[in-house]
């Protein structure tokens, strides 16, 4: 009875989930506390990511680039139906999860198609997000929170490779007729310990995005670097690090890159710092001349991948919480 029940219940909404990121320079120090949660940091590592955002002028660009993603999805729906509502919250920066629940009840919404905002899945780009949705949907108590369909891990949506593929080839296109043909395409992801790539999909994922994303790129030659590495330095992390391979292509007489941040869907400041700051600095001592390819942020083809995405979940017509 309760399945038939849950099958009664008509999705009128979209809620898309989202890391989050401060606003304001003050805002860094409470954002970093509110991920640690107590957890031992080294000083050093806090206060080097706190820099990271200080030369960033102190404000994550991610809030505003989830929003413009909410609304291409928005208006995606709207041409091609059904034309919903896009909802989005954040795990560690406002509107945090607990403000857009608030907002789904007050206005009525019963049932919600969910993604979260990272492709790929491992506890902390998947799981972690389902969980803390539950905890705040536990607290507003069944009958009064809506229901939620959960999108599972959409790395391989053909659409999200076309997106990422342009955003490739625009980057191609800054380069000179003379020297594209010679460029090396570098995509990059978050490292992970390899304890943890180990118990999940994640690393086999984003081997499978670049594949399928180099499929729209005319046999340009490419290889996955990682990036974003942080820890002890004794634990062992996915490797090579995407400064060991700039070094590797000098040698062997590379002089055009294209880094490309497949593993994010934002520009956000790891992709800002990392890529353009540290990368770029590797590559100036090199000698080497680096493009970087914008993440899909808010590209048209994107929103209609997430519009794929959410019409196929509704038409699945099964509510889950997430294998």
């Amino acid at each position: 009875m309760a399945a038939t029940l849950t099958m009664d219940i008509p999705h009128d909404s979209v809620l898309l989930l989202a890391y989050g990121g401060p606003e304001r320079i003050e805002d860094v120090r409470p954002f970093l506390d509110n991920i640690l949660r107590g957890r031992p940091v080294s000083r050093e590592r806090y206060e080097a990511v706190v820099h990271h955002y200080e030369l960033m002028g102190g404000r994550s660009p991610l809030n505003d680039l989830t929003s413009r993603q909410a609304e291409g999805l928005r208006a995606a729906l709207a041409a091609d139906g059904p034309a919903l509502p896009v909802y989005f919250g954040m795990r560690f920066a406002p509107p945090f999860l607990y403000t857009v629940v608030r907002d789904m009840i007050r206005d009525g919404r019963r049932r919600a198609v969910a993604i979260v905002m990272a492709p790929y899945r491992s506890a902390p780009s998947f799981e972690y997000y389902q969980n803390d949705l539950q905890s705040v949907l536990d607290a507003a108590g069944p009958g009064v929170a809506p229901l939620v369909d959960w999108v599972d891990p959409w790395f391989d949506h053909p659409l999200f490779a076309e997106a990422q593929a342009d955003q490739v080839r625009r980057a191609l296109s800054r380069i000179p007729d003379d020297r594209r043909d010679a460029v090396r395409l570098i995509f990059t992801a978050h490292s992970i310990p390899i304890r943890v790539a180990n118990l999940c999909p994640y690393a086999a994922q984003i081997e499978a995005a670049c594949t399928n994303t180099a499929r729209h790129l005319d046999g340009l030659p490419w290889q996955l670097a990682w990036q974003s590495r942080s820890g002890d330095g004794q634990t062992p992390w996915l490797e090579p690090d995407v400064n060991d391979v700039l070094r590797l292509l000098k040698q062997d007489g590379v002089a055009d890159v294209v880094l490309c941040p497949i593993g994010f869907i934002s520009d956000h400041v790891e992709v800002l710092y990392d890529l353009d700051i540290e990368a770029a600095q590797t590559c100036r001592d090199l000698g080497l001349t680096m493009t970087r390819a914008e993440s899909v942020n808010d590209h048209p083809t994107f929103a209609l991948a997430l519009a794929d995405l959410v019409r196929s979940r509704m038409a699945d017509g099964r509510r889950r919480t997430g294998e």
